[in-house]
């Protein structure tokens, strides 16, 4: 529909623009300093093609995107070889960060103790890897974890509730990490600063009583916030 100025000319072309603008923003697409989302983010994947894990990039529903691997938003992922710094140790990827804490911190460690448990990698190991080799690395260790009997890991020597149902000590680790990733790599920042106010949701299924500490997307919303 057209509309008039002040003059009671015809102005449409303005009247589209603005019309545009407010759609964009509704959509939680645009923030002045990143524009407006790529397209690309949505872009339909055949599901033959698909892991067993995965979420496809289509799945998104109205006002959310998938952090899939197979778009740059996989640089959100824990899997993303992303370093980081924290309290003076440096890491691979978060996945790295995460998995090492399942493994022993050093020769006297309680989950060195049983002989017939063996250890695949160091823990210092582990903190180099990134994506599916770390991620291997930790179920290695959920197999150990269980012959143990332990549900907890450890971090500067203070065990950890590995499982928590809140947002405790292990739930503030993991934030704290992703943190340290967000402010040590500009290029996290600038792609989480293009998602707007889209609704972040995960490339992998996930069960709706899983850790806080699990549900990487909603981190990166609540620090989205801060920036």
């Amino acid at each position: 529909m057209k509309t008039r100025d002040h003059t009671g000319r015809i102005a449409p072309r303005r009247a589209g623009i603005a019309t545009l603008l407010l759609i964009a923003a509704l959509a939680g697409c645009v923030r002045p300093a990143a524009g407006p989302c790529p397209p690309e983010w949505w872009a339909p994947v055949p599901r033959e093609s698909a892991a067993s894990w995965e979420i496809l990039p289509q799945d998104a529903g109205p006002g959310e995107v998938i952090l899939s691997k197979r778009t740059e938003l996989g640089i959100l992922s824990n899997f993303a070889p992303t370093p980081f710094t924290l309290d003076g140790e440096t890491y691979a990827s978060v996945e790295g960060f995460w998995q090492m804490l399942k493994y022993p911190e050093g020769p006297g460690d309680e989950r060195l103790r049983d002989p017939s448990v063996a250890w695949p990698h160091t823990r210092e190991e582990v903190g180099r890897m990134s994506a599916f080799e770390a991620k291997a690395a930790g179920t290695a260790a959920n197999g150990n974890m269980k012959k143990l009997g332990i549900r907890w890991v450890t971090y500067r020597g203070q065990r950890l509730e590995y499982s928590e149902k809140r947002q405790g000590e292990f739930y503030r680790l993991i934030r704290a990490a992703m943190q340290a990733k967000l402010e040590q790599n500009p290029e996290v920042r600038a792609v989480l600063l293009k998602t707007g106010g889209l609704i972040l949701r995960p490339d992998h299924h996930q069960r709706p009583d899983d850790s806080p500490a699990m549900k990487y997307y909603d981190i990166w919303m609540e620090l989205r916030d801060t920036l």
